[in-house]
């Protein structure tokens, strides 16, 4: 490991075939005039050929997100490790950014967490998981042997579509049997004359379940069983958008048009989006780069937009002088000429709650204070005062004025992570990204 890092062959841009060996664990200076080519050493020949060596070792799923440098002209490169750089003419364009974001380190760390990261319910902890067709394909084969099941998908249907113009391209895809609110029936019997309703109207129905195979759970070990369930379950995940059902009989009998109505409560659901069998209203987000950056709207906290901090009015900046009384201006805000009525209000408050303007601020009785910052009955107090200035902040004497009472502070939202909650579900090693963020480069 301590091994300098040898350079042989260095000729990228104007350097010229040199051989170089960079002392492991130790700061490093380039140094020299305009021209003598230290970027070309540095990041051009170093970080280039460590980034490249980095980015080959990923799957070309995670390559995709990362810009690649060109190879540079060099021989060989020994004992050389990942590499990050922060070029002194690349500043960052945007007040969000971080060293991790500037030096590309978080991008990987986005990945990790889409590709390795594992969700959890906010409410029980229970590990949330897709349904697959492998996945589905077992919980059937673990029912009871005999029992006689339909694989079926709900059908997504347009308010604007007829009965028959569902019928019709059911059967144009291939299918023959359908479950209406789960009452059976063969689509070749539901396309009637126009003048004869239909037994069961699909345009109607609260839901549609489209039969797409009707097996019987075997015995034992069957392959070809198998292939078959798995072959339906996918045909259900794809023309289900994601959704598929298996039904058993409720009669134990074989599935016909003909069988008695399908036991809704015995129907066992699978979906390809990620949910939770403790919480089923909840709604998860698929783990997937751009949810954990909070540069980009779709992974930002949604209260501070990516700052990890919001600007919230301070009582320490409103009053920033407890010694002074009200008359001598103890409130900041009322102390500016621009509101002299406001100071009026104040003192005829004050004279109403029996209070002395005289008194310094720190000596009032905690109530009356409490009034003045936030209000009571018809006086709105000075926090409501600074509200009702906000829709103004579009002019800058507004914005100036009311700036300096306001600090940042933690968002209450995120916690300061930066991150929209469902980042924070997502956890590798049990850490969620934010908590990795935080912690020391040791």
């Amino acid at each position: 490991m301590d091994d300098p890092i040898r350079i042989r062959g260095a000729r990228q841009h104007n350097l010229k075939g040199i051989d170089v060996e960079l002392p492991r664990r130790a700061l490093t200076v380039i140094t020299g005039p305009s021209g003598s080519g230290k970027s070309s050493l540095a990041l051009d020949t170093l970080f280039a050929a460590g980034q490249r060596r980095y980015v080959e070792a990923l799957s070309s799923y995670a390559k995709q997100f990362l810009d690649r440098l060109d190879k540079p002209d060099v021989d060989r490169i020994e004992g050389l490790p990942p590499a990050v750089a922060i070029e002194q003419r690349n500043p960052a364009t945007s007040s969000r950014s971080t060293v991790g974001t500037s030096t590309e380190v978080y991008d990987y760390l986005r990945l990790l967490f889409a590709r390795a990261g594992r969700t959890h319910c906010p409410d029980c902890g229970h590990e949330v998981l897709p349904d697959t067709v492998t996945g589905a394909a077992d919980e059937v084969a673990a029912m009871p042997a005999g029992t006689r099941v339909m694989v079926a998908f709900p059908l997504r249907r347009s308010g604007r579509v007829s009965h028959r113009e569902v019928v019709e391209n059911l059967r144009s895809l291939g299918f023959v049997r359908v479950l209406a609110d789960g009452e059976p029936a063969e689509l070749s019997e539901l396309l009637g004359e126009e003048e004869d309703p239909p037994r069961l109207d699909l345009a109607q129905a609260r839901e549609v379940m489209v039969v797409v195979d009707r097996i019987k759970v075997p015995d034992g070990p069957n392959r070809g069983w198998r292939e078959r369930l798995a072959d339906s379950l996918a045909t259900c995940f794809r023309e289900g958008e994601g959704e598929a059902a298996v039904i058993p009989s409720a009669s134990g009998a074989a599935s016909g048009a003909n069988e008695p109505r399908a036991a809704a409560a015995a129907t066992v659901r699978f979906t390809e989006s990620f949910r939770c069998p403790n919480h089923p209203g909840l709604t998860f987000l698929r783990p997937q780069p751009k949810l954990f950056s909070f540069n980009n709207p779709y992974g930002s906290c949604p209260e501070c937009t990516g700052f990890g901090a919001t600007l919230e009015y301070d009582t320490a900046l409103v009053v920033p002088d407890p010694a002074l009384s009200l008359d001598e201006g103890a409130v900041d805000p009322w102390s500016k000429p621009r509101y002299g009525r406001e100071r009026q209000a104040l003192r005829r408050f004050a004279r109403g709650e029996g209070v002395s303007n005289y008194t310094p601020w720190r000596d009032l009785p905690r109530s009356f204070r409490d009034a003045v910052l936030h209000g009571k009955g018809s006086f709105r107090g000075v926090m409501g005062f600074l509200a009702s200035k906000e829709p103004k902040r579009y002019k800058q004497y507004i914005r100036i004025f009311l700036r300096q009472y306001q600090r940042p502070l933690p968002c209450r939202a995120c916690g300061g992570s930066r991150q929209r909650p469902e980042a924070g579900w997502v956890t590798v090693g049990g850490a969620t990204i934010g908590a990795v963020s935080e912690m020391p480069i040791e």
